[in-house]
């Protein structure tokens, strides 16, 4: 049997040259750096019976049988699933695969990193230990600029209160971080559900879960100085805050989303930040990706330049460390594909 591989975006992934394959089990393996438009995707993976991709958006229409008659398995080289039409792969039985674990790592450090950013300020005093003419030489001081909206001196860790939102693995290794600098760690349930008709509305997770000790998705956000995203995004999870959480958060709160873009409601996000309902803001991820200018994120706009954000490129995941594992993971998941021993199946 041959299968035909395509990677859309060798840019994001090591690339194995071969496969431990049973007898007569043959591959070709076509990578392309980049994938930009619709035409040059659709053509692409037309005769592929695997696709590997990262970001690229494949959707409903991609994954029609129309367009990619012989697809049979997606395999995602990264932990997210959120670029991929979970319901239309299910309706064809085209299997999705994803390789979790792989920079859990590098993160959690990252996440650790941005914390430190945003509490510490350190983006904006490097900017104002480098103006001239020197505002630090003029006045004596600059620690204005370090401080909470209520102009007390910023907290330390052991003073922090971290608020895990997404409790798997990433989210259970920033909670060991954060304990290991001196942090209180509370665990949130799931947010509660708008829809009067669901389970949790009615109440099923108001409560912290005795046997995990998690907290109310609330009382996180009232009582935490400190909120990391590391949850997936689903259409659940979307606009998860937005500004009724931002009116509930402490004010001494920095957001750390080292998540997906959209968890966030970043027009709501900027406008907290600038009636100091919130300390500050530090991403790796937007709503809208690459970003290039503020018709992609208000976090760009020129009412959003003054205020605490710290932004990096969606590079969070980015190591020696990541790469290596990736490799062995995505590897080892196209090996169990082809020979019809799924692994890391998420539909």
């Amino acid at each position: 049997m041959h299968f035909e591989i395509v990677a859309l975006e060798a840019q994001h992934q090591p690339l194995f040259e071969t496969l431990d394959l049973p007898p007569n089990t043959t591959f070709t393996l076509t990578k392309y750096t980049t994938t930009s438009t619709r035409d040059e995707l659709h053509a692409r993976i037309r005769e592929a019976d695997v696709v590997i991709v990262t970001t690229v958006t494949l959707d409903a229409e991609t994954l029609s049988h129309d367009v990619t008659p012989r697809l049979r398995y997606v395999i995602v080289s990264a932990t997210g699933t959120d670029c991929v039409d979970l319901q239309s792969c299910k309706a064809r039985a085209i299997r999705v695969c994803n390789c979790p674990g792989a920079n859990l790592e590098t993160v959690s450090e990252h996440a650790i990193s941005l914390y430190f950013a945003a509490r510490r300020r350190t983006v904006l005093l490097d900017q104002v230990t480098r103006r001239q003419p020197s505002e630090w030489k003029q006045k004596g001081s600059v620690n204005t600029y370090m401080r909470l909206p209520d102009g007390k001196p910023p907290l330390t860790c052991g003073d922090e209160i971290l608020g895990i939102v997404g409790y798997g693995g990433l989210g259970k290794r920033i909670a060991a971080v954060g304990t290991a600098l001196g942090m209180k760690v509370l665990v949130a349930a799931r947010k509660p559900s708008s829809d009067p008709s669901s389970d949790n509305a009615r109440g099923a997770i108001l409560l912290p879960n005795r046997e995990d000790g998690r907290v109310p998705f609330d009382d996180v956000l009232q009582q935490a100085t400190v909120i990391v995203l590391s949850l997936p995004r689903t259409p659940q999870t979307l606009n998860l805050l937005s500004a009724a959480e931002f009116e509930k958060m402490h004010p001494y709160a920095v957001l750390i989303n080292i998540a997906r873009g959209g968890i966030v409601d970043e027009t709501a996000l900027v406008q907290a930040l600038r009636e100091r309902r919130l300390a500050g803001y530090a991403t790796d991820v937007y709503q809208v990706e690459p970003v290039g200018d503020p018709a992609d994120t208000p976090l760009l706009a020129e009412n959003a330049k003054d205020l605490n954000i710290t932004l990096s490129p969606h590079l969070a995941w980015f190591s020696q460390r990541t790469i290596k594992n990736l490799g062995e993971i995505l590897k080892a998941t196209v090996e169990a594909a082809l020979q019809g021993k799924d692994t890391n199946v998420i539909v």
